[in-house]
């Protein structure tokens, strides 16, 4: 196997026995310094990526960029990076203060009734805020929908400059990694599928838990 140098792995079926089945809920590969989040790009900005340990050079500074501390869910969006402009996979060691400041600034992408006082409310904190919320249904190994749903956050401006320039403590490309893993997916071996090590990120302040709306407990 292609381990990635810096990420802890695991048996995906035994992982899956450990997550939880439903709900909203921050799973991420985390220790006490950092979180690992992904971003899929062309080969030219990952390279750069990697070379520099931050994002610049032919990476934009002006449009939103999306990172997913999910392994799973970001091999469903870049198709275990087959898809255009997606060949290659970033493992993003951001600084757990950087992540929790993300979490604490986000706002939901869509209206939520039982987070906002009205839409104009909503729309107001959107303009103001550098972050945007999503809650997806999280995905299998082969793209299947599951109940369970990951969380993916849009950075802008300020918090997208301090997310690629001062927060990062380090760029892996695991490119090679995704590629041995998808080998036992396309043939139906989850058996043999190792995956990295994830566990429920604990969102600590009790008033950004519930306005993200993870599950209690989580």
């Amino acid at each position: 196997m292609t381990a990635p140098a810096r990420l802890s792995v695991a048996a995906y079926l035994e992982q899956r026995e450990r997550w939880p089945q439903t709900g909203r809920h921050v799973l991420a590969h985390y220790d006490d310094e950092a979180v690992v989040v992904y971003q899929a790009y062309n080969p030219a900005i990952a390279a750069w990526a990697v070379k520099h340990q931050r994002f610049g050079g032919p990476w934009s500074f002006e449009r939103m960029s999306w990172i997913k501390p999910n392994f799973l869910w970001m091999m469903f969006r870049c198709g275990w990076a087959t898809k255009r402009d997606q060949e290659r996979v970033l493992a993003v060691h951001l600084e757990r203060a950087g992540f929790d400041a993300i979490l604490g600034q986000a706002v939901h992408s869509s209206f939520v009734a039982e987070r906002y006082a009205d839409r104009a409310t909503w729309q107001a904190r959107g303009r103001r805020s550098d972050v945007r919320l999503q809650w997806d249904p999280d995905h299998g190994p082969r793209g299947g929908k599951l109940e369970r749903r990951a969380i993916q956050l849009g950075l802008r401006r300020a918090t997208l400059r301090a997310f690629a320039e001062g927060w990062c403590r380090g760029i892996e490309d695991i490119t090679p990694f995704v590629h041995a893993q998808r080998t036992f997916v396309d043939s139906r071996q989850l058996g043999r599928l190792q995956t990295p090590l994830e566990r429920v990120y604990p969102v600590l302040d009790a008033e950004v838990a519930a306005h993200l709306g993870v599950t209690p407990g989580s």
